[in-house]
């Protein structure tokens, strides 16, 4: 609808989308939620509107007071050596709630669990790296059906990773299919 319907109206509260807001005129407003409740919001500053109604066609007056939250909601990145490094940390909130986005090229074993033990709000954990970063390539199939199996296998672990086998796991990976090629005859 359009906002000149509420023109008889000194003040208008439209409810409580995301952020606080008007429409309009300063007088119809969204008041915003007083927490984050997601790391979109991160940025968000929430508040509290207060309005003080005078006579009926007076302008209200209208302010914000900021809340804050006893856990913010922040994003935080960086290799899981940087971001466990106590120095780093020390002086941070690290009670808040948190996404985290871990830039190691190799994943890091029960990252979720051990970062918790210094980010107990940890929410979320994701990788930013060259193996997360290709994973929106896309593969020709038909190419794929004439390669070895080593080399489709080796293809396979260069993009889930972004590097390829070292030495010692490509000669790994050929005694495994060997002793399997053996076993089926």
């Amino acid at each position: 609808m359009d906002a000149s319907v509420f023109e008889p109206f000194d003040y208008v509260a439209l409810g409580h989308i995301h952020n606080a807001q008007h429409c309009s005129r300063e007088s119809v407003r969204y008041c915003g939620t007083l927490l984050k409740y997601s790391f979109s919001e991160v940025n968000h500053i929430k508040s509290i509107t207060v309005v003080e109604l005078k006579e009926k066609g007076k302008n209200p007056q209208i302010h914000t007071v900021p809340v804050t939250p006893l856990h913010d909601m922040r994003e935080i990145k960086g290799s899981y050596e940087e971001l466990t490094f106590r120095k780093n940390y020390m002086n941070t909130p690290v009670n808040d709630y948190l996404h985290i986005t871990l830039t190691d090229e190799q994943d890091v074993p029960d990252a979720m669990g051990r970062l918790r033990s210094i980010y107990p709000y940890l929410m979320l954990l994701d990788y930013d790296n060259a193996r997360t970063r290709a994973l929106g390539q896309v593969h020709d199939g038909a190419a794929t059906e004439k390669q070895s199996p080593f080399d489709v296998f080796a293809e396979f672990y260069r993009r889930q990773n972004g590097t390829d086998l070292t030495e010692e796991q490509a000669a790994f990976l050929r005694s495994q299919m060997e002793s399997v090629w053996e076993e089926e005859v």
